[in-house]
């Protein structure tokens, strides 16, 4: 399908985001040419792409319905500051049919794909249909958006458990919820529309048969108005938690030719029968008995790019800008040859002994890693504090190597030397998973769920008291006759003591004996659990929180009789004391 545009040479950028992908963009509309303005909310004042863009303006307000996602206020900075071209990147209203439509009619480029073709694709369910008529296989799944849980149930009575209920407008893992026990299909309905209306303005969701230990493959596209879609290989994204990716690799390794061919071909053709334009990604999951099955379009560039344009060459932020300015691609007439092998390690504030739960706060310290084959995106710097606001993505630690083996070995000296303190970070997870046999093997043996079910911190460290991992460390380097050892040593022990690991929290002990139930950060309260007086036990589930787009669950400190001190839909301060058990 062609739908050329004439060129027009695009002059200056809004960037409607923040964090990584905000300074990714505005660096390459910098080699481009392209004037970069960024905007920030107040949380974001003096963040890193406020500083890396040619002009940064505010959006007042704290939440991303305030800012980010404040369509009207970014048409109209976008008008005081003489932009031509807006780019959403990832995340907001990145695929949000009306925001583009809104910017193309206010007479800006948009750099992203037409209108109509997120509508299309980012609906999953008119996205399936497509691919049933391009002849994708599909897990079973309902046509259509549930109305009630109970629709979710008697869809698992036809099919069986488990099942995946999605949201039917987003991605990156926000609104999806797996269900095994039909017990719990209820509460999974209800979470997985509360976590899709936060993230995405929309709360439906659908249903489809969950396959069992499934990898997640995908395919990049590139796309323009002359009718050139091209492929640029394949990712390997399935080491994740809560469905939200970690770890990813390109080109997928261990498909079989058919299997490859199957996935690149079917995207391409989804592509073209969409009128696709601009960057996007078609996932796939492949079950561990090889069948390949459509799971959605991403119409956007996604977090994980950064490892395609490794193994290519291609810059597929400077393609996106090419496209939205009507040339075609700067490859057009063949996919472009892979060499190598990349990684990414999603560098999340998140702390791994507690369920990867949210971690905002100060960072104290940001030591990047060097060698050959080193990127690393960064949203943040020394100094900055991370809001509770948005989703908890620092950085990206990308590694080439020119085969997976090299790639590995490369990234478990690199994931040693990045250094991050003040904040709880998945670098060691990262640490643990760069040397376990299921992603080192001669197998792929990591899916989709393998960490939440399979990966535990105490089991793989070994300590009586895992919070030690965060131990803020020194080395100090010894000689022992003629030869030199570096030794890691916690700083609380040259120091005589105090706090370690960077997070202002109570001492061991301290909120059990006085039965306080607190959260570590800044979040709202979705809903409590227990009614006040219940009698609960230690480690129950007493409410479920929200922070930085993910929801959690706070657990009883001792047995007792628990007394709420707050309530549901509040929004309460870190350290804050929410009830008290006696």
């Amino acid at each position: 399908m062609t739908n050329a545009t004439p060129h027009q040479p695009l002059t200056a950028v809004l960037i409607a985001n923040r964090g990584e992908i905000a300074v990714r963009i505005a660096r390459t509309a910098r080699d481009l040419g392209i004037r970069s303005i960024a905007v920030y909310s107040e949380p974001d004042t003096g963040a890193l792409h406020t500083q890396v863009a040619d002009e940064a303006y505010l959006l007042p307000g704290k939440t991303s319905a305030e800012t980010y996602m404040n369509i009207p206020a970014l048409i109209d900075i976008a008008y005081r500051a003489g932009a031509d071209c807006l780019h959403p990147g990832y995340g907001f209203l990145s695929e949000n049919a009306d925001f583009a439509r809104t910017v193309e009619e206010a007479g800006l480029r948009w750099v992203g794909p037409p209108p109509e073709a997120i509508e299309l694709l980012g609906d999953k369910l008119s996205a399936r249909a497509l691919a049933v008529k391009v002849g994708a296989p599909l897990a079973p799944g309902t046509g259509e958006p549930l109305e009630t849980w109970e629709e979710a149930r008697d869809f698992a009575a036809e099919h069986g458990m488990p099942i995946a209920i999605k949201a039917a407008f987003g991605g990156g893992g926000r609104g999806l919820k797996v269900v095994f026990d039909e017990a719990d299909i209820e509460e999974g309905f209800a979470s997985a529309g509360r976590e899709a209306k936060e993230a995405f303005g929309r709360g439906e969701c659908y249903v489809e048969k969950f396959l069992v230990h499934p990898r997640h493959v995908e395919a990049q596209v590139l796309a323009d108005a002359h009718g050139n879609v091209a492929v640029l290989s394949t990712r390997d994204c399935s080491t994740q938690r809560r469905f939200q990716k970690l770890i990813e690799e390109a080109p997928a390794p261990f498909l079989t030719d058919e299997q490859r061919t199957a996935i690149e071909e079917g995207a391409r053709a989804i592509c073209q029968q969409a009128g696709y334009q601009s960057a996007g990604t078609v996932e796939y999951i492949v079950s561990e008995d090889g069948t390949v099955s459509f799971l959605e379009v991403n119409t956007r560039v996604q977090v994980e790019h950064p490892i395609t344009e490794q193994v290519t060459g291609v810059d597929i932020i400077a393609e996106q800008f090419r496209v939205a300015a009507g040339l075609p691609l700067s490859f057009a007439g063949k996919d472009p040859e892979v060499n190598g092998h990349a990684f990414e390690f999603r560098i999340n504030a998140e702390d791994i002994t507690n369920g990867f739960a949210p971690s905002p706060g100060t960072i104290t310290r940001f030591d990047l890693p060097t060698g050959p084959g080193i990127r690393v995106d960064s949203g943040v710097m020394t100094g900055w504090t991370i809001p509770a606001y948005y989703d908890s993505l620092m950085g990206k630690l990308v590694v080439w190597g020119p085969d997976r083996e090299t790639a590995m070995r490369r990234a478990e000296q690199a994931l040693k030397e990045f250094s991050i303190g003040g904040v709880r970070t998945v670098l060691p997870f990262h640490r643990d998973m760069i040397t376990a046999p299921e992603l080192t093997g001669d197998s792929l043996d990591v899916y989709t769920d393998w960490v939440d079910h399979n990966y535990s911190p105490s089991a793989q460290h070994e300590v009586e008291d895992i919070e030690h991992i965060y131990d803020d460390r020194t080395s100090l380097v010894i000689e022992i006759d003629g030869k030199l050892h570096t030794v890691g040593v916690p700083v609380a022990l040259l120091s005589g003591g105090g706090a370690a690991g960077g997070s202002a929290e109570p001492a061991p002990g301290a909120a059990d004996a006085a039965g306080a139930v607190t959260v570590k950060y800044e979040a709202t309260i979705v809903e409590w659990l227990v009614a006040d007086g219940d009698v609960v036990s230690k480690g129950d589930a007493v409410a479920t929180i929200e922070a930085m787009k993910m929801e959690s669950s706070v657990k009883a400190t001792r047995d007792g009789q628990i007394s709420l001190a707050a309530a549901a839909g509040e929004r309460v301060k870190a350290n804050a004391t929410i009830a008290t058990i006696s």
